[in-house]
């Protein structure tokens, strides 16, 4: 095969192979100015025009730039790439290798091949694959993939009163739409003169063509004709037993720098310049740009996070009110100022949080603890966990609109999932050496056995099992270490006054013990991800399922499951388990029994809400850090080098596909884990929202970050992905509603049992005497006789100030009393406003919820309208077109010589059924 090659040491010099090259590179450059001037001005149309492109300078006018999105011709587009070394095992790679391009030129493709000397390594082989008009427009009958057929009529919605506002964050239309609206319809290879065909070589978009050509590489055989081995088929399989090294499609360009050729669109340096810089982090996204050189999946996500991005704004707006609220209300906490009075607060005696370890105590030692608490539990926090039960349906019910309008304006309003979803996995049909004749198509197709699959499922619940308990022993020793660590902690503090040593003057023992347990526990959970991510994996695959569809909603399934228990089990414990099971002096509660000597955690008279904003905190900001660190910093460190040294060669040193081939590849799954951390991180601003109103504003921070992040992974770091479509989000939308659901649960109970607001709430109703919180400390806390602690629970230093009394934090009868040390009706009183609190609050909040469901459409109005519009234009404009098409071949036919009346109805019968 024919090559022209530049050498290295002069740029300007060509080095024609031989006579012939000379005649090919000259016929060339005269096809290219004819092509040029016959296609509607979309290339270059004279000698002068082409001077003033950059690299065209009169030695290079015969040779196109390797740094190109067309064969050598210049004419005929690349449409996919593959790519290939030569090995030990070369003899029967090749064959395989030769067998496949065969039968890919059979099926109508071009091929082209750059040998390995051309290659900057050495070593490997391009084939260059294009797709020409008839292969694309037989295989979009196929697809149903949709065309314009006529521009739309429909006006656009008209411009608000106060739309030079949001100009500063709106892009360029050139940019947000970078195709006119049309009406669309499938395409029929029939009825070519029926769709708005300008040019054929742009009528499909580069997206369209390599899906196209995906298409074919996953069905072509690459076994020996004549027979008919079904698993030696596609190119998956030729990637996983290493006959060629990669399959791509290419960038139409750098990224930061537009394309040479003028026909070349420079989609990629739009991308880059307008959604991918940090910069413009306060502009729109170009959505239909994303869609339109992506594809319809890839769209869906930015769409789907553009949109939870922009409703966080409001729940992190109405959450930072509430913080301010309690930093506001901070002179008014009467509470927390009667724990530091001296005279109250220090006047109180506390019974030891341990055993042996633990001394008595002033209850105002924990006076700044009390206050930080407040700036979370107040009554705004109250107010804030119903409006984020609200928002959390108006996100879901407004998305719902979003997506109806993304489906129709993106022409998957009657795209059937089964043509690419619901498609056989490779691995099912090599793994199932069994078969049976399906009953629809009556050809004989691989399954698995019953038996084999109840074993398989049995094995894969096991394992899961297995890691969930694996976590949730994780959890428990991170308790017991909370527990044994807080008696060190304790032991280190010889001042009777409580003035701490070790940890500082701000930072109590409970507080140094849940910070070091939540930083122990996020590793935990970091080194358990890690692990798990391929166990997931692994089991999946050994499932054996049937289709992409049911592998992707499996794997989702064990991977939210495996995650929700990491993250969200220690928030489970402080909120819900500490503190709620201690028991009282003299009969404390033991972990694993009395004889481990590690007392079940006591909250300090601040609640237990701070160290539940603690735990959050740092598991959902290390989280998201160390997920940034990895998407970004990691990946610019392993390609900066490389991307440096490209970027300061001239684009003839690299060609078009090896540029491409260097970056990362873009797996099947690799929006699979973009949706999995956002969900993770929507279960943190929901199910715990009530202990921290500040997390849905860190999340909006996130997200800003997030979008630029994986935009710059797009257009940077990953090779261009074959386009696929999407309907929607799929599996994650029935998660994101489970979660909403379990969110107004979780919050109602932290408000009820974590919270120290229905107590002070009862205190101030019934008890109080004077309607005010003052009074209400001492109220709260319960009395215990110092002499009758068992010596097992005394501390070791003995110093309580000659008192009698120690008091800890529950209702409780006091000594002497005949119901001494059990709870006193006013604890009754409280337990029962928590439950009806907690019913209350649900009820009120799902009544909103599913109203607000109900008066919210999930499709807009004019959505239905143009969906119908667009079908009637389709009926019509078909209806009309067969019409004129019947009465033309009627017409001819007529002009022929007289047939027999039987001769001349079965023609016309033939010309109906041929044009309906």
């Amino acid at each position: 095969m024919k090559r022209l090659t530049g050498t290295a040491k002069d740029e300007t010099l060509i080095e024609l192979q031989s006579a012939s090259d000379v005649q090919i590179a000259v016929l060339t450059a005269f096809r290219i100015n004819l092509h040029s001037d016959d296609n509607n001005g979309n290339g270059v149309n004279s000698l002068s025009e082409k001077e003033t492109l950059p690299g065209n300078t009169e030695t290079e006018r015969l040779r196109p730039s390797t740094d190109t999105v067309f064969f050598r011709d210049g004419v005929r587009r690349i449409d996919f790439v593959l790519s290939y070394v030569e090995d030990k095992d070369g003899e029967k790679k090749q064959e395989r290798r030769r067998e496949f391009e065969a039968n890919l030129e059979k099926a109508g493709l071009e091929l082209e091949t750059e040998d390995r000397v051309d290659s900057k390594d050495q070593k490997t082989y391009f084939l260059k694959i294009h797709a020409p008009w008839d292969v694309l427009a037989t295989y979009a009958n196929i697809l149903k993939i949709k065309v314009p057929f006529k521009v739309s009529d429909i006006p656009h919605g008209q411009d608000t009163p106060l739309e030079w506002l949001s100009h500063p964050f709106r892009l360029p239309k050139h940019i947000m739409h970078p195709q006119e609206d049309y009406f669309t319809c499938h395409f029929d290879k029939t009825k070519t003169d029926f769709y708005l065909i300008n040019d054929k070589d742009t009528f499909f978009p580069p997206s369209t063509r390599n899906r196209i050509v995906f298409y074919i590489l996953a069905r072509c055989p690459y076994h020996k004709e004549g027979r008919k081995d079904k698993e030696k088929t596609g190119i998956k399989r030729l990637l996983n037993n290493g006959t060629y090294t990669a399959a791509f499609p290419l960038h139409d360009c750098r990224y930061w720098k537009r394309a040479r050729n003028a026909e070349c669109e420079s989609e990629r340096y739009n991308l880059y310049k307008h959604w991918a810089r940090f910069l413009i982090f306060y502009k729109e996204q170009p959505l239909n740009l994303i869609r339109k050189y992506y594809g319809e999946k890839i769209g869906i996500y930015f769409a789907w996070l553009g949109f939870y991005t922009e409703m966080l704004f409001f729940a992190a707006v109405m959450g930072f009110i509430c913080f301010v609220y309690g930093v506001l209300s901070y002179d008014d906490n009467i509470s927390s100022k009667e724990i530091c009075d001296a005279e109250v607060g220090g006047s109180i005696l506390m019974c030891p949080l341990c055993d042996k370890k633990c001394t008595f105590w002033k209850l105002n030692s924990t006076c700044l603890s009390s206050w930080q608490s407040h700036l979370f539990d107040n009554e705004g926090t109250v107010f804030f966990a119903i409006f984020m039960g609200i928002w959390v349906t108006l996100f879901l019910e407004l998305w719902k609109r979003r997506q109806a309008r993304l489906e129709y304006e993106w022409d998957l309003v009657d795209f059937e999932e089964e043509q690419q979803q619901l498609q056989m996995r490779p691995e099912f049909e090599i793994k199932c050496t069994h078969r049976r004749l399906n009953k629809i198509t009556q050809e004989m197709e691989p399954y698995l056995p019953v038996t084999s699959k109840c074993a398989r499922y049995c094995f894969s619940a096991a394992t899961v099992l297995f890691w969930t308990s694996l976590i949730v022993a994780c959890i428990i020793g991170v308790i017991a270490y909370r527990l044994a660590v807080y008696a060190s902690f304790a032991s280190v503090i010889k001042d009777p006054m409580r003035r701490i040593q070790l940890v500082g003057r701000f930072i109590t023992p409970q507080l140094a013990t849940s910070v070091t347990a939540s930083c122990i526990n996020f590793i935990t959970i970091m080194i358990l991800n890690f692990f798990y991510e391929r166990v997931a994996i692994w089991i999946t695959d050994m499932e054996i399922p049937k289709t992409h569809l049911e592998y992707e909603n499996r794997l989702t399934t064990k991977m939210f499951m495996f995650q929700f228990v990491n993250y969200y089990s220690s928030c489970f414990y402080v909120a819900f388990f500490k503190g709620k099971f201690v028991g009282y002096p003299g009969k404390y509660s033991y972990m694993f029994g009395k004889w481990t000597n590690l007392r079940n955690e006591e909250c300090d008279p601040g609640g237990c809400l701070i160290e539940l904003t603690t735990q959050l905190v740092i598991v959902m900001v290390g989280k998201q850090l160390w997920g940034n660190i990895q998407e970004a910093l990691l990946p610019l460190m392993r390609n900066w080098w490389s991307s440096r040294g490209r970027r300061h060669h001239p684009e003839n040193h690299y060609s078009r596909w090896e540029q491409d081939h260097i970056l990362q590849n873009f797996t099947q799954l690799g929006l699979f884990y973009e949706y999995l951390e956002m969900v993770i991180q929507f279960g943190f601003i929901t199910l715990f929202v009530a202990s921290f109103p500040l997390a849905p504003l860190l999340a909006l921070f996130n997200n800003i970050l997030e979008i630029r992040v994986d935009a710059w992974k797009f257009t940077t770091q990953f090779r261009r992905p074959v386009a696929s479509k999407a309907r929607n989000i799929g599996a994650w939308l029935e998660i994101l509603n489970a979660v909403a659901i379990l969110s107004v649960v979780t919050n109602a109970f932290i408000m009820a049992f974590t919270s120290d607001m229905i107590p002070r709430m009862v205190y101030l109703y019934a008890y109080s005497k004077n309607s005010s919180m003052q009074g209400y400390v001492n109220d709260s806390l319960s009395f215990f006789h110092i002499s009758q602690i068992p010596m097992h629970n005394r501390p070791e230093d003995n110093w309580f100030d000659n008192s009698t009394i120690c008091r800890y934090r529950d209702y409780r009868y006091p000594p002497g009393h005949h119901k001494q040390y059990t709870h006193t009706m006013q604890f009754w009183h409280i337990l029962a406003a928590k439950m009806a609190f907690i019913i209350i609050m649900e009820h009120v909040v799902f009544v909103v919820k599913f109203f607000v469901a109900w008066m919210i459409p999930d499709v807009p109005s004019d959505v239905k309208a143009r969906i119908k519009r667009e079908r009637y234009l389709i009926q019509e404009y078909l209806h009309n077109y067969d019409v004129e098409r019947l009465k033309l071949q009627l017409s001819a036919s007529f002009m022929t010589e007289p047939a027999s009346e039987m001769s001349l109805t079965t023609d016309k019968h033939e010309v109906l059924s041929e044009c309906l």
